[in-house]
C-alpha cells in the first residue's frame, strides 16, 4: 500500500471511486491506489475463483474475485477471492460486509501489507473464520482459522508442504497443482 492520495468520508470515496477506472482501497479517511496483478497472481485468483464457485453451486454462498468491496467499521478493501453465505443489503452491488472466507494472492509490493495490515483489518468482521494468504513466486500457502472467537484466537497452519489447500470454512479440499495450474514454480 503507497502514499494516500487524498481525505474523504466512506460516502464521497464509494460516489468517487465509481468514477475511477483504477481501484483503490479506503481506510479511515484516506484512500490507496491499488498495484496491478501479473499474470501469475490473476492466474492463481481465477482458478480459485472457479473451483470455489463450483463447489458452492446449490448452496446459498456466492464467491466473489478482485472487483468487489469488503465494507469494514471505517473502511473499504479489495479482497483477491472471498466468500460470502449472507444476502446483499438491498440495492448494494458494490460492497460485502460479511465475508466468511477472505485470501490474498501476494504479489511482492504488497506482501507484508497483506500479512499484517490487512488481517488485522480483516479480524475485525465478525463473520470472517478464515483468511488465507497464497504466495505464487514461493508456492507458500498460509491458512489462518479463527479456532475461538471469543478471544479471538486464530491458528495458522502452512500448508505449502501438504500438496494441498484446506479450506474448513467452506468444507473444501483442493490440490495445489489446482491452485498453481498455469503457473511455473520459481517463475518472476
Amino acid at each position: 500500500m503507497g502514499m494516500p492520495l487524498q481525505r474523504m468520508t466512506m460516502a464521497e470515496f464509494l460516489a468517487w471511486e465509481e468514477q475511477q477506472t483504477e481501484r483503490h482501497e479506503f481506510y479511515r479517511g484516506e484512500i490507496f491506489a491499488m498495484v496491478g496483478g501479473s499474470l501469475r497472481h490473476n492466474r492463481v485468483i481465477l482458478n480459485l475463483a472457479s473451483r470455489i464457485s463450483d463447489h458452492l453451486d446449490g448452496t446459498p454462498c456466492q464467491v466473489f474475485a478482485e472487483g468487489v468491496k469488503v465494507g469494514l467499521a471505517d473502511g473499504y478493501l479489495y479482497p483477491d477471492v472471498m466468500v460470502t453465505c449472507g444476502k446483499a443489503e438491498a440495492g448494494d452491488e458494490q460492497v460485502i460486509n460479511d465475508p466468511k472466507l477472505v485470501i490474498e494472492v501476494l504479489p511482492p509490493s504488497t506482501k507484508g501489507y497483506d500479512k499484517r495490515d490487512k488481517f488485522i483489518l480483516y479480524r475485525s468482521l465478525p463473520s470472517l473464520r478464515e483468511y488465507v494468504l497464497i504466495d505464487p513466486a514461493d508456492r507458500r500457502v498460509e491458512v489462518f482459522t479463527l479456532a475461538d472467537a471469543a478471544v479471538e484466537k486464530w491458528t495458522m497452519v502452512d500448508q505449502s508442504k501438504a500438496g494441498e489447500l484446506v479450506l474448513s470454512s467452506i468444507d473444501l479440499t483442493l490440490p495445489l497443482e489446482v491452485v498453481f495450474k498455469g503457473v511455473e514454480a520459481g517463475a518472476t
